[in-house]
């Protein structure tokens, strides 16, 4: 996971840089793939200053709830078809969990007390807004994300990862939630508000450098400051593989059928994760092309839009699919 987060933060900066026509990291080893150790490295050295005015104890903890919920979500990410270990072991059984989805949400809605915790033990009247912002904006855009998750359930009738992926993956693409289950305003609504939830662009109000210089973490630097860093884009990879599960068949192939399983053990074991893999480099090619196309939102803009647009569409998709799978 810390691996995928630090050259997720590569893939960011090259794929930036070319819609912004310029190279991107290219100097420190080849094509620029040791740039995030180099990055890493300056961190771990730079000079870790604690403000005398700070509440210590807050201060302290801050980070560590941010990162440690970030990385806790991802424990129960199945990315692997079951039973693919030797002697038909379960590589991935300690992910298979009747209510995985429930303890995603719940673990990815703590991550709110680190941010509110890091703005307020910071005695930063900037930090102290970038903190309230980012507690309005969590709080609000997660009502649309867990209502944009109901259709899926009710379909698969479980909280069940696995089970979930296991009923997309009767025809391929069209047994997906986001087509054969027509979740697609589903995924449009997850997919937004995904955004708010990470503090992404255009979303990413809680760190405008440009009035808040920084936002909650403006008084923190050094490895407290990578903390965060690490745990947005912890956060980001998250999201991703639960959209992925939700509604892009995980693991499985979007042939279905029509392609036999491998009969290699190797090749059979290897190939669910790769597909797991490039929909979620999907998924993050979609986070780091709106971030580089869309400007920033205007704090009324982005309330109004969660409460206004997303959370009655949600509501709206919730009472249509209850209403189609009741009188099919």
């Amino acid at each position: 996971m810390l691996l995928a987060v630090s050259y997720t933060v590569l893939l960011e900066r090259k794929l930036v840089g070319r819609i912004q026509n310029r190279w991107g990291p290219s100097r420190v080893g080849p094509f620029g793939l040791l740039q995030t150790l180099v990055d890493g490295g300056k961190l771990f050295l730079k000079e870790d200053m604690t403000p005398t005015s700070v509440y210590k104890p807050l201060y302290l903890l801050a980070p560590i709830i941010s990162l440690g919920c970030s990385l806790i979500s991802i424990a129960v990410v199945p990315f692997g078809a079951p039973g693919i270990g030797p002697q038909g072991v379960d590589l991935f059984d300690i992910a298979n969990i009747n209510i995985g989805l429930l303890v995603i949400l719940g673990v990815t809605s703590i991550s709110v007390y680190g941010i509110a915790l890091a703005g307020w033990s910071s005695n930063n009247k900037y930090s102290l807004l970038g903190a309230l912002r980012s507690s309005a904006q969590m709080i609000s855009y997660e009502l649309a994300l867990g209502l944009s998750l109901v259709g899926v359930v009710l379909r698969a009738g479980t909280f069940n990862l696995r089970a979930i992926v296991e009923q997309q993956a009767v025809k391929g693409i069209a047994t997906w939630n986001i087509f054969g289950g027509m979740q697609f305003l589903a995924f449009f609504i997850y997919l937004i508000s995904a955004y708010a939830e990470t503090n992404r662009a255009p979303f990413d109000l809680p760190e405008a450098e440009s009035e808040l210089t920084g936002g909650y973490h403006t008084e923190y630097s050094s490895m407290k400051f990578a903390m965060f860093f690490m745990a947005e884009y912890g956060n980001m990879i998250t999201v991703g593989c639960v959209a992925t599960l939700l509604f892009l068949g995980g693991w499985t192939s979007p042939f279905g059928d029509l392609i036999p399983p491998p009969q290699n053990i190797f090749v059979h074991a290897v190939v669910p994760i790769c597909w797991f893999v490039v929909k979620v480099f999907f998924f993050l090619f979609l986070y780091i092309w709106v971030r580089g196309t869309l400007p920033r939102f205007r704090y009324d803009q982005l309330m109004n839009f969660g409460w206004r647009v997303l959370l009655p569409l949600a509501i709206l998709n919730v009472v249509g699919t209850s209403l189609w799978y009741a009188y099919r």
